[in-house]
């Protein structure tokens, strides 16, 4: 069931505090220049540069995905800028607030929600909205517990304990706390994992309808049709590094190579001849994949090859690339050295 907020047209404004001087970087819901962090060595742990000079500029009122491997960088990426890891050095930015000279600032722009379910047991939905309200300074004529755990679906567990709700429940939770002090830009840390299907379509819905009023959502997630299906601008980290900063589109078009699937009247039995060097395979149904890089040659021409080979063409049709594809594409050792 779809909820909604009342108010909404006050919802999404930022933080109250003074605004900053005009500058390029109020442009941005998160602005990133050569931010680095380096771990020192501890025990038998060498030093590790975990961010080696990053630059990244998130627009404001876009859904903007990160995605990377395990230990690409993301959460120490996201934890500068929720100040619970100091960085080495560069300059990081949030909603125009240097996160150095306003950190109060900064901090009251962002909501994070953690993967971790890290969620007291013995507080109720209701307890817990109210802490971290007060935490955030948020007067009580102006909290939203109720409203905000309504929109979440939570509002008939208001005054239940934390340990009795389910995983999904806890997640929402989860989401309904980083939102109490208003903030224009929410970043969800791997949002629907160990969720199922239906929760997860869910919880997507919910951060459509959280965009669609204004809030910049920032998404780290290892689900690749997640980012496809949600997200216009996507960055992709490696190593340290943002390998890529694009929209989604523009980041599609970026695969050199399509797919050809060919079926003949008959079933094909072997490779034709006429493919011989070329990436062709034969698939469990009778027909023929062919991999092919459009500028070095087309459809046509491999129709033609196959055609004067004999082959009678009943069907063909073109599989286009997907985020997949992209992301072994730049995250792959063969990329990284070239």
């Amino acid at each position: 069931m779809a909820h909604t907020f009342a108010g909404e047209e006050n919802r999404f404004k930022a933080p109250a505090p003074e605004e900053p001087a005009p500058s390029v970087e109020n442009e941005y819901a998160i602005s990133a220049r050569q931010l680095r962090k380096v771990y020192k060595a501890s025990g038998n742990q060498p030093a590790k540069e975990a961010l080696k000079g990053i630059d990244l500029a998130i627009p404001r009122g876009s859904i903007f995905a990160l995605l990377g491997p395990n230990g690409a960088g993301k959460s120490t990426f996201i934890n500068i800028l929720a100040g619970l890891v100091l960085k080495t050095s560069g300059s990081a930015s949030i909603w125009g607030f240097d996160i150095d000279v306003n950190p109060r600032q900064a901090r009251a722009s962002i909501g994070v929600v953690p993967q971790e379910l890290n969620i007291d047991p013995f507080f109720t939905p209701a307890e817990v909205m109210e802490m971290q309200a007060g935490l955030y300074g948020v007067p009580k004529a102006e909290r939203r517990t109720m409203e905000i755990l309504k929109a979440m679906g939570l509002d008939d567990k208001a005054d239940a304990y934390a340990r009795t709700l389910s995983g999904g429940m806890r997640r929402r939770l989860l989401v309904a706390k980083a939102m109490v002090h208003n903030p224009p830009v929410l970043i969800l840390d791997e949002p629907t994992a160990g969720v199922d299907i239906e929760l997860r379509r869910q919880l997507w819905d919910y951060v459509k309808s959280l965009h669609e009023r204004g809030t910049t959502i920032v998404l780290t997630t290892h689900y690749l049709e997640e980012a496809e299906a949600l997200c216009d601008t996507i960055a992709i980290i490696d190593k340290g590094q943002v390998v890529a900063c694009e929209g989604k589109e523009t980041l599609l078009s970026r695969i050199s190579e399509k797919k050809l699937i060919v079926r003949a009247t008959a079933p094909i039995t072997q490779i034709p001849t006429a493919l011989e060097g070329m990436k062709a395979e034969l698939r469990a149904d009778g027909t023929l994949s062919v991999l092919y890089n459009p500028a070095e040659t087309s459809a046509m021409v491999i129709l033609g090859a196959l055609s004067a080979g004999g082959m009678e063409i009943a069907d063909i049709s073109t599989v286009e690339s997907d985020l997949e594809d992209v992301f072994l594409q730049l995250t792959s050792s063969e990329a990284q050295n070239r």
